[in-house]
């Protein structure tokens, strides 16, 4: 099972994190993968995500080290 540390926590595919790309948002993480900047998570929300730069997509790649937990 793949796994990835963020916030302190370990998550997996299935969980949420929340992150910021223009503004704070979250998606929920459907592949982890090791690149030579760090493990990056690959997250996705059915309804799209928010502001300009990632707006409109159902997908994304996000670095664990720049993800969080809520609660």
């Amino acid at each position: 099972m793949k796994t990835a540390k963020v916030d302190g926590q370990t998550v997996t595919i299935g969980d949420v994190v929340c992150f910021k790309s223009d503004v704070e948002q979250s998606g929920t993480i459907v592949d982890i993968k090791q690149s030579y900047s760090g493990t990056s998570l690959t997250l996705e929300s059915k309804y799209g995500f928010h502001g300009d730069y990632i707006g409109g997509q159902e997908i994304t790649t996000e670095l664990a080290r720049d993800c969080w937990v809520e609660g």
